[in-house]
């Protein structure tokens, strides 16, 4: 059985609700205010890890009480953190306020920043091993390591998201993109929607394709999920339930593929599993806490 090594960004979210947005220049009472280890990076090794697959997390935390709260945290859910190193700043953190059904954030780097090509050149990848990473660390580090995985014949594993512009030499080493339909279009230059048809959206994936043998999947939230394996375009359906926090909920669905992928699951059957790990994680509040246990997910497996 493989192994899942992510590369990418650790936060903690401090979550702030109140009854409605300040105007600019206005104070507003609030009613509370929570705080939630977060980062895509780290939600993806939480999936991966309450999924029983060994995993382990690359990237940096700061020289504050967040960073050794976020360590704890990580460590807790079993995640491998011998490659977190610290950073001469402090850890990165997402300010988010949410007010009746919308919310704002504002998401400062920090220590993520700071990830680099130094930090991955050690990871001990091997064939069968899935190397995953998103757009919350630097371009160049996600190259770097992408190029240490494919040479030692590991999978790579692309959310490219929050969505920028790539270099075609970086999406030539990814074995299977996955983002949503936003994402997507934002990438191949057309603009696309959730109402879109499943063809046009197989068919702007397959003028992003940097490589014949490349997969791209599409997520589509309650939709489920469409993928381009190759030349093959299939529909893997979603599952409807009434969602509480959807705040990491496609980073549980990247983490949940990879631990599937790591396990030698078929693309398909990984697809499925990965959307029921995400429908799960919806109905709790959070990002990292919220991710499914293997016997969460299987227990709704066999009951559907």
């Amino acid at each position: 059985m493989g192994r899942v090594f992510v590369a990418g960004s650790i936060n903690m979210d401090v979550v702030a609700t109140a009854d409605r947005h300040p105007k600019v220049g206005e104070t507003v009472a609030g009613r509370q205010v929570l705080y939630f280890p977060g980062g895509k990076g780290a939600n993806q090794a939480v999936a991966s890890a309450r999924l029983g697959v060994k995993t382990t997390l690359i990237g940096r935390l700061g020289k504050d009480a967040f960073g050794a709260e976020l360590r704890g945290f990580l460590a807790a859910q079993g995640i491998d953190l011998g490659s977190v190193r610290e950073a001469d700043t402090h850890s990165g953190t997402a300010i988010i306020t949410v007010a009746a059904s919308d919310n704002t954030i504002v998401v400062i780097p920090g220590s993520n920043a700071l990830v680099s090509a130094d930090d991955v050149a050690d990871a001990p990848l091997a064939k069968g091993d899935v190397a995953v990473s998103q757009f919350e660390i630097p371009l160049p580090t996600i190259a770097a390591f992408f190029q240490r995985a494919r040479s030692a014949g590991a999978t790579t594993l692309l959310n490219p998201a929050p969505a920028q512009k790539m270099s075609g030499e970086l999406l030539a080493l990814v074995d299977i993109l996955v983002l949503n339909e936003t994402e997507l279009g934002f990438l191949a230059g057309r603009e696309l929607t959730d109402e879109d048809e499943a063809a046009k959206i197989i068919d702007v994936a397959r003028q992003l394709q940097a490589r014949s043998d490349q997969t791209i999947c599409v997520t589509l939230g309650k939709r489920g999920v469409l993928a381009l394996a190759g030349s093959e375009g299939f529909a893997v359906p979603g599952r409807a339930v009434k969602a509480v926090d959807t705040t990491g909920a496609g980073d549980c669905f990247v983490g949940a593929l990879a631990s599937q992928l790591a396990e030698g699951a078929a693309l398909r059957a990984a697809l499925a599993f990965a959307n029921t790990a995400a429908s799960i994680s919806v109905q709790r509040m959070g990002a990292g806490p919220s991710m499914p246990t293997a016997a969460e997910v299987a227990a709704v497996l066999g009951a559907g």
